[in-house]
């Protein structure tokens, strides 16, 4: 359990900048002159740094909720598996916050290139791998 929590406390500290950072954008006075396709790409990114944040935390409340209640297995297997989905949101923030900044700076087919890219290495790098060492074993 230990070491679950400092796993999401890792992942809940980027989580959070990023989410401070996208409550920010809106009030810039560049948001104003972003396309429909921009605005649609930065809410979904802020639903999904909302949605990992929920489920980052969520562990921790079941923690406290369940404290001394002789529930460790269970709390160990619900945070495992909160974390899993709260990381794959994380992702699709960060992915989300790539595809705006690109689509900002660069055209298309730069955007198209660095978002798949990213989502490429965010499948590979965090499920992937980790997937074929556990079916392996």
């Amino acid at each position: 359990m230990g070491e679950l929590l400092q796993e999401i406390r890792v992942a809940q500290t980027g989580t959070q900048i990023l989410f401070a950072f996208l409550l920010g954008v809106p009030f810039t006075q560049r948001f104003e002159q972003i396309t429909s396709f921009q605005r649609t790409v930065y809410y979904a990114t802020l639903l999904s740094a909302a949605v990992a944040s929920v489920f980052l935390i969520a562990p921790s409340a079941y923690h406290r909720i369940l404290f001394r209640q002789k529930e460790r297995p269970f709390l160990i297997e619900a945070a495992n598996r909160l974390t899993l989905v709260g990381l794959t949101f994380v992702a699709l923030a960060m992915i989300g916050v790539i595809l705006l900044i690109s689509d900002l700076l660069y055209g298309k087919t730069t955007t198209t290139i660095v978002t798949t890219a990213i989502v490429g290495l965010f499948a590979v790098v965090w499920y992937i791998v980790p997937l074929m060492r556990r079916v392996r074993d």
